[in-house]
């Protein structure tokens, strides 16, 4: 099971600071945990987005550990080479002890696609390369489909198609095996709605 899905900043952008990252989507999945039972619905909206930024800004700090190591930089997307800047993407995994940002304890993988991260938080005993192809095909589709390198993208405006995409990809969380011919009609469908 998917625990959450984020969309985030990994490279300085000019209303920020150099050490912080925005959260541009995000969704989680699952019930509602109960260790908050004595909070109020605002009390614990707040801890689940601090929660998703302690997420984002470990994401920020391995993709940047990475890049620093591999020597590459941070630039800025020609609109059209989507497909050639997710080859060059930065990826990575690591894991979350237990109870230190959800209940039991989780892996997150992340793919850094130059000034943004797409991060998939899962559980433990899930497949890592089935979550990591999802996390690509994710990834591609938001890229080629909504555009989201190009100059002026606007991730919050477009997140009800990134709800579209991850409903049909991520059906409440869960990975899906996808043989070659539903995978096809699968990218046939996404193509078609955000097309509208």
């Amino acid at each position: 099971m998917v625990v959450c899905f984020l969309i985030h900043t990994v490279c300085p952008v000019s209303a920020l600071s150099a050490g912080e990252s925005r959260i541009l989507y995000a969704r989680v999945f699952g019930p509602e945990t109960g260790d908050g039972c004595d909070f109020t619905p605002e009390q614990r909206r707040l801890i689940q987005k601090e929660k998703l930024h302690v997420v984002a800004r470990q994401v920020r700090s391995a993709v940047a550990l990475c890049r620093e190591a591999s020597g590459s930089l941070c630039v800025e997307a020609v609109l059209g080479e989507e497909a050639a800047a997710l080859g060059e993407a930065d990826s990575g995994v690591f894991s979350l002890g237990n109870a230190e940002l959800f209940p039991d304890r989780s892996v997150v993988l992340w793919l850094g696609v130059q000034s943004l991260a797409f991060t998939l938080v899962c559980r433990p005993h899930e497949n890592l390369m089935l979550a990591e192809g999802a996390l690509r095909n994710i990834a591609r589709h938001c890229l080629e489909e909504l555009r989201l390198l190009g100059p002026g993208a606007e991730v919050l405006l477009k997140s009800d198609r990134v709800d579209a995409l991850l409903h049909r990809l991520l059906p409440h969380g869960q990975l899906l095996f996808l043989n070659h011919r539903f995978a096809l009609t699968l990218d046939k469908e996404i193509v078609s709605y955000v097309s509208k």
